[in-house]
């Protein structure tokens, strides 16, 4: 199997799905792999690591995707790069078509097997090995940057989210308790902020609560998070639907109560965003104000921390790539359900359904 692995093109994302150390893994177990020059550099990785893991080097990039019988990427493929699939090729990497309807269409044309990382399923079906190291960079990083854009020169509300003696701690609303969310409770319970997350599943809420004394678990009720949004310094979204869109929890109405200065950061904008006044952005301008309260909405959040997410990831990939040397990878039910177009169709039923949602939307 040839393997190509072309340099990510979105603004400031510098990860890269092969490690040379996986690199020589694939190649001593029969795969061809070729890379973009320059693919692996910022995530500290140079051309000379990835030859001397026994990968050749590519700088043309039509003829790496050209040639390729799989194509690993990270991020979502652009349009001039969805125009160079062809029928017959496989496509892996993060997709969210759920949030890209275009996308999906583009892909279903192409003819290409596309493959999301984020709907692969571990062997039971029951987590998302390949979305959840990312989960957990983009939730330790929501508070971090939101604890950043409270700060009064990055228009924030000029409040230290861990307080002082005397003085009270910062407030912070976490919407979900999955893998982003708990990661972004207890980066901040850390910092001493007073925590409140919500979620619809008592065993996350209990799991969450156990972070810490200044942690909270409560029951995803309207009411209740429009009471604590409305009192909050930072708002986190973190609601997952795998495979489909982000709902909206946080209405445009209650964003308008929330205070001057506030901030939201929400890590759900890859599936569409679960705040109403949510539009994706990227590290060249990562920011924006709605009704006074600034929003923090880049798509690959993980890409700025590109070494950390790249060895993080790579880890996850290894198993399934090497069942996808396999001619019958099909056949592996973790691979199967992330499928998402095969034969000019969307066959991922969450995804197909999102798609089409979001086309009667507009």
């Amino acid at each position: 199997m040839r393997i190509a692995v072309p340099k990510e093109r979105k603004p400031h994302e510098g990860r890269v799905a092969l490690t040379p150390e996986l690199c020589r893994q694939l190649i001593n177990e029969g795969a061809n792999v070729v890379l973009e020059v320059g693919a692996g550099q910022s995530s500290g990785y140079p051309d000379q690591s990835y030859a001397d893991a026994g990968a050749r080097l590519e700088r043309n990039a039509e003829a790496l995707w050209r040639e390729a019988d799989l194509v690993l990427k990270v991020k979502e493929p652009l349009a001039d790069e969805v125009a160079r699939l062809q029928s017959g090729q496989v496509l892996f990497c993060y997709l969210h078509l759920a949030a890209a309807p275009w996308l999906a269409e583009a892909l279903c044309r192409s003819g290409a097997t596309a493959v999301a990382f984020e709907t692969v399923t571990a062997e039971h079906g029951d987590s998302l090995p390949l979305l959840a190291p990312m989960s957990a960079i983009a939730g330790r990083l929501a508070a971090q940057v939101g604890a950043t854009l409270l700060h009064s020169p990055q228009g924030g509300r000029g409040v230290l989210l861990g307080g002082i003696p005397g003085v009270t701690r910062g407030r912070v609303v976490v919407l979900g308790a999955g893998h982003a969310g708990w990661h972004a409770s207890h980066t901040l319970a850390g910092l001493g902020a007073e925590v409140v997350a919500f979620d619809l599943k008592p065993e996350r809420l209990d799991v969450v609560q156990a972070i810490g004394p200044n942690v909270t678990g409560l029951y995803a009720h309207s009411a209740a998070i429009e009471a604590a949004v409305k009192e909050a310094d930072l708002v986190i979204g973190a609601v997952l639907v795998p495979g489909g869109r982000a709902p909206i929890v946080v209405s445009e109405a209650c964003v308008k109560t929330m205070l001057p200065g506030a901030v939201i950061c929400d890590i759900a904008v890859d599936q569409g965003g679960c705040i109403a006044t949510t539009r994706a952005t990227d590290y060249e301008q990562p920011t924006y104000r709605v009704h006074d309260v600034v929003h923090f909405a880049v798509t690959n959040m993980p890409g700025a921390v590109a070494r950390t997410a790249s060895q993080a990831l790579a880890s996850r990939l290894a198993p399934y790539l090497l069942r996808l040397l396999e001619p019958e990878w099909e056949n592996d039910s973790g691979l199967a359900s992330g499928i998402n177009v095969k034969a000019g169709r969307l066959v991922h039923p969450a995804v197909a359904a999102a798609v089409a949602d979001a086309k009667k939307r507009g």
